[in-house]
């Protein structure tokens, strides 16, 4: 029989919310495939776990390092897959290896947990009946585009955004959206230096550049039908 892929959220920031259920699965795994093993690591030692094989799977693993995950399950070991930080499978490689793991007939389990998109929706405040997540902002081709389409946008959009970029970004909001279109930041969610900004977009602006840039961003724009 083979062994079951257990998905484990982990903690964005406070380790404290890492959940029961998640310390169990790490406590009793086989092998523990992450994006970072150093990350892993930490994290393990953080919970005051045994330390547990770590299998390195990121953005440029090759397939035949999923397949060496897949031949784990395959004998019966139970293997558990972290992100570095929150729910797997949006913006690591968590995907390929659940697809991979169901194509081969491998139970695959999820252990929900922390999350950064959950955690903004909880206390945005903006309608959330509809709403699209769009990852990352593009680098540098096709910004403009990106940030003109979501000002047309009927439903709550939600994005990410690096500390390197977010000035540029609160720009490009200013520049193609109404100055009194709803937006919501939060910097660092779960950290020591967790803020949380509510307003329009000229309003946040002034709040974050009276703040800091400094850490993790995530973004909600808010329907443009909807008036604060």
């Amino acid at each position: 029989m083979p062994g079951t892929l257990s998905i484990v959220a982990t903690p964005i920031g406070n380790l404290e919310d890492m959940t029961l259920r998640g310390i169990k699965t790490l406590k009793e795994t086989n092998l523990v495939a992450c994006e970072d093993t150093r990350v892993a690591a930490k994290l393990l030692a953080g919970l005051g776990l045994e330390k547990k094989p770590l299998f390195a799977l990121h953005e440029h693993t090759d397939e035949k390092k999923i397949e060496a995950v897949i031949a784990h399950l395959l004998r019966g070991d139970n293997v558990t897959y972290i992100s570095d930080a929150g729910t797997p499978g949006m913006n690591d490689p968590g995907g390929k290896l659940v697809e991979a793991a169901f194509e081969a007939g491998i139970p695959v389990t999820p252990l929900p947990g922390p999350s950064a998109l959950s955690a903004v929706i909880s206390v945005c405040g903006f309608p959330m009946e509809h709403f699209s997540y769009v990852g990352f902002v593009p680098h540098k081709k096709g910004r403009e585009t990106f940030f003109r389409e979501l000002a047309t946008r009927e439903e709550s959009v939600i994005f990410l955004e690096s500390t390197h970029r977010m000035e540029k970004t609160l720009e490009s909001l200013s520049k193609t959206m109404a100055p009194s279109r709803g937006i919501f930041i939060g910097r660092e969610l779960t950290k020591m230096h967790e803020t949380l900004y509510r307003g329009t977009i000229d309003a946040v602006s002034k709040g974050v550049h009276a703040t800091s840039f400094k850490g993790e961003f995530i973004i909600v724009i808010a329907p443009a039908r909807f008036k604060l």
